[in-house]
């Protein structure tokens, strides 16, 4: 049992943003009808590849059922619809249009059972200049101002590691549908929500929204530092990288005992912030030059010893196997009939109740379609076979 176990939601999302949405309330207990097309959710077909098998996809559709429609056809568009009057939560992630021509938009579902919760989630909105314009996660990074801010001053607007727009849509839609279920408990109705990918990556910049606002121009990119505070940054010791963030003058002038420079902090030119940050070229180079002569771990130590936050850069598998993810849980161990085991990394909150459900792995394509069916909707056997013989049911 978790937090949402009763939640029915029908999920009409493909790739990244709207599943994601999906698994974090299907982390929680929530049942998710994952409905793709016969041929699968278009990421089954993004590698990485396991013996022939997405594992990207594997893991951003834990927890769910898979009805394989082709909505095309009116009769599986009736089908939506009598699955959606059982539900509480309908989300897609549609070009701004195309739900509407198959016959599953908010108006016509919300018609059926108007105490449902229908998320729309898209890249510009469904209405602006640029409602209807294709948006991939690069696309989004780049016209928010993200790329703008990311990467060496001296190099191009760089993405960040990860489609960081698309995950964090999808992070704001599953709080949107709680929000939404929160206002039903009140008002007996439900709600159709609007998110577009760009407004949540504007969203976020709070930084560099604030220097905008604060000077009238837009920031420019500063590397791994902070673009205000220094030193907050990327140091290079003998056989790795760490980071420090020093954000008060009192950890200035502990980061100076820590090198064995204390006058530092009594330098007019690093004494308080403003200066630190006038001068931060100059500062950046006294501390990397103490970091070039220690390994991470001492560097790491020295600065912890001084109560200076720090830490050592690792690349994704350490972090993974660091001890701090091996106690936190982070990588719950599934069985997997191509896999044999997959790692899945559900939703990260930890609840004093427990509050999630037992962890299962990613659907095949429409696996729960004839349980679905019969279990939800009452169809015979017999009036199963006519869809699937029909082409309607994959």
């Amino acid at each position: 049992m978790g937090l949402l176990t009763g939640l029915r939601v029908i999920d009409l999302s493909r790739v990244l943003s709207g599943p994601y949405c999906t698994a974090l309330l299907a982390d929680l207990g929530a049942e998710v009808i994952k409905i793709e097309a016969p041929a699968g959710d278009d990421a089954r077909h993004f590698g990485p590849f396991l013996e022939g098998r997405s594992v990207y996809f594997s893991l951003i559709n834990r927890n769910k059922k898979s009805l394989a429609l082709n909505l095309r056809d009116e009769r599986a568009q009736s089908i939506v619809a009598a699955l959606a009057a059982t539900a509480d939560v309908v989300v897609e992630n549609f070009r701004p249009g195309v739900a509407k021509r198959l016959h599953v938009d908010a108006d016509t579902l919300r018609a059926i059972n108007p105490r449902l919760v229908y998320l729309s989630i898209s890249g510009f909105g469904q209405q602006g200049p640029a409602t209807g314009l294709p948006a991939y996660d690069l696309i989004i990074q780049g016209m928010s101002g993200l790329m703008s801010l990311t990467g060496d001053p001296a190099g191009p607007p760089t993405a960040t590691g990860e489609s960081i727009s698309d995950l964090w849509t999808g992070l704001f839609g599953s709080w949107a549908v709680l929000a939404a279920l929160q206002a039903r408990t009140r008002t007996g109705t439900g709600e159709t929500i609007d998110l577009a990918m760009f407004d949540a990556m504007m969203s976020l910049q709070m930084t560099g929204l604030a220097q905008l606002q604060a000077t009238g121009s837009a920031p420019q990119r500063v590397g791994s530092r902070h673009p205000v505070t220094v030193p907050v940054d990327c140091f290079a010791a003998r056989d790795g990288h760490l980071t420090i963030v020093v954000p008060t003058d009192a950890l200035f002038a502990q980061l100076c005992a820590a090198m064995g420079r204390p006058e530092l902090a009594a330098d007019p030119r690093f004494a308080q912030g403003a200066a630190r940050r006038a001068h931060q070229a100059e500062l950046r180079a006294l501390i990397a030059e103490w970091f070039c002569t220690l390994t991470v771990d001492e560097a790491v130590a020295r600065c912890q010893a001084h109560d200076i936050p720090a830490g050592p850069v690792h690349d994704l598998g350490q972090a993974m196997a660091s001890e701090q993810a091996r106690a936190r849980g982070l990588e719950t161990r599934v069985p997997h009939p191509v896999f044999g085991q997959v790692g899945i990394v559900p939703q990260p909150a930890r609840f004093a109740s427990g509050g999630t459900a037992e962890a299962v792995r990613e659907p095949m394509v429409g696996e729960h379609g004839d349980a679905l069916l019969r279990d939800i909707l009452g169809r015979s056997d017999e009036e199963i076979a006519a869809l699937r013989n029909s082409g309607v049911l994959a």
